[in-house]
């Protein structure tokens, strides 16, 4: 009994600093210094002060653990080897949001190999750093949106841990690593057999150092180099060679909204001094299939085959019996295309393809801009009639009639070459240009979802002045974006936690027979 009261007051002797602290707090709370000031810096020596009540409380609580810890006979690592020699009192300090905290625990040793910490599998922290989870969520969050060091900033701002733009680099490169099995092992709530299925895919570049140009890219910048005694003198040429694309892919629930070819070029073709129409009397159907459930998906260093293969992946996971509607949008880009027949063919699903009608009729002012002069209030009536018929499913003829225009107007070379960019795109794409069967089932034919992804996903985060990617950084960042983006973040990090244990602790030790 002795020995147990003795126990008993030597973890009460552990939290005495956390109790000299309080009372530290609470005479200083009453004193003519507190009493005096004004609410903003007693506010901040309080965070301060309650920073510091926090660290205290979890070093003695580790203390605590430390002193309950009994020698095992049971710890064998996982080639089965028993663990017999074992050393009290191994320290090590860890970065917590409020600040450094000392731990002590047992360790296992055998000769010529690494120690062995079953306290640190029961506390799950981490083995190649000294962080804690929550400063790892917390700069992994952070780095999603600002630059590291901006990051770094923000989470020492926030608790009472110094980190620096270095130690904001590593965790988070760390932690998206079981990004790809968190979604394999995910299965999205049922949805609606009447609710579509989009596949929608595009590629943004950003600027990256040498090293992760990928080798095609990095082999014409050595060309052009060379061929001109150094760097192009083109700037265009220039930021070509240190850019690097990344690929991305969303899948989408649509509920089916049926629209007419008016309603889409009254919206395309909107007269701007005219008044927007209300959300009501069938405004849904006018505005166009809404997205849910969007999923993202976005990598550097794969290629587009590979991410729309995570996207196929995804679909299959929401349809495993293919009773969905599924179909697809893309720009026009020959490689996502025959990634999504491939996938298509592969999973045995039937998934039509249509290139997004914003970039049709890019291609119409091209024509445009051979037929007449710049701000020409012509030029709108007749694109906006080509786009008509192409809406119709008239594609072929519009190509027809655009080359016979620049012929029968006697246009050559450059004169022309508008026309007959459009011309030839509208044939090389026609078997992909199926706007009425889209209309008529409800589905969307403009790739607005991918696009606005790709502009916050790359454009803001990947192009800030002055940045150049190596390509470990610019992968973590695109997937932790992906992450906030698809709201599966903090699910995620759970998941990626239990994961973590797993590795750097269960598969260390030889497991019980089931």
């Amino acid at each position: 009994m002795a020995g147990a009261a003795s126990a008993a007051e030597l973890e009460e002797a552990l939290f005495n600093g956390v109790r000299g602290h309080l009372e530290e707090m609470i005479a200083w709370a009453r004193s003519d210094e507190a009493l005096g000031m004004e609410h903003s810096p007693f506010e901040e020596k309080t965070l301060a002060d309650g920073f510091e009540v926090m660290r205290l409380f979890t070093e003695a609580h580790m203390a605590v653990r430390a002193a309950r810890e009994t020698r095992r006979a049971d710890v064998a690592d996982a080639d089965g080897d028993a663990r017999v020699t074992v050393e009290d009192g191994k320290e090590h300090t860890r970065t917590m949001v409020y600040g450094p905290v000392r731990t002590s625990r047992m360790a296992y040793r055998r000769y010529h190999k690494a120690n062995l910490y079953p306290q640190d599998s029961e506390l799950n922290w981490a083995a190649d750093h000294s962080y804690s989870a929550g400063i790892v969520k917390r700069v992994s969050r952070a780095v999603a949106a600002v630059p590291f060091e901006q990051a770094a900033e923000q989470v020492s701002a926030a608790g009472a841990a110094r980190i620096g733009k270095r130690q904001a680099e590593s965790p988070a490169a760390g932690a998206v690593i079981d990004f790809e099995a968190f979604y394999a092992e995910r299965r999205p709530a049922p949805c609606p057999d009447r609710v579509g299925l989009l596949i929608t895919a595009d590629g943004s570049a950003f600027p990256v150092l040498p090293a992760a140009l990928r080798p095609a890219t990095a082999r014409a910048a050595a060309a052009r180099a060379a061929a001109a005694g150094g760097w192009p003198d083109d700037p265009g040429q220039l930021r070509k060679s240190k850019k690097r694309s990344a690929e991305l892919v969303c899948v989408a629930d649509i509920p089916p909204a049926v629209r007419t070819p008016d309603d889409i070029l009254a919206a395309l073709f909107r007269d701007p001094s005219a008044s927007r129409p209300r959300k009501d009397d069938g405004a849904r159907a006018r505005h166009g299939p809404v997205a849910e459930g969007k999923t993202l998906f976005a990598s550097a260093k794969h290629p587009i085959a590979q991410v729309i293969a995570d996207g196929f992946a995804e679909a299959c996971r929401r349809d495993p019996g293919h009773r969905r509607d599924w179909y697809a949008l893309a720009d026009g880009n020959n490689a996502q295309i025959d990634a999504i027949n491939a996938e298509a063919a592969r999973h045995q699903v039937k998934v039509p393809i249509l290139i997004d009608f914003i970039h049709v009729v890019q291609y119409l002012w091209k024509a445009a801009g051979s037929f007449f002069y710049p701000n020409d209030p012509a030029a709108r009536d007749w694109v906006r009639e080509q786009a008509a018929k192409i809406l119709d499913g008239k594609a072929g003829d519009v190509a027809a009639g655009i080359r016979r225009r620049a012929t029968r107007f006697g246009y050559a070379g450059k004169e022309r070459e508008g026309a007959d960019t459009c011309a030839t795109y509208l044939d090389n794409k026609a078997a992909y240009l199926g706007y009425p069967a889209f209309l008529a089932a409800g589905r969307p034919i403009a790739s607005g979802l991918i696009e606005g992804a790709c502009r916050w996903l790359i454009k803001d985060r990947m192009e800030v002045t002055g940045a150049r990617w190596g390509l470990e950084n610019a992968e973590a960042i695109l997937k932790l974006r992906a992450l906030v983006g698809n709201g599966d973040f903090d699910d995620y990090f759970a998941y990626h936690l239990q994961q973590e244990k797993r590795r750097n602790h269960d598969s260390l030790y030889q497991q019980p027979a089931a």
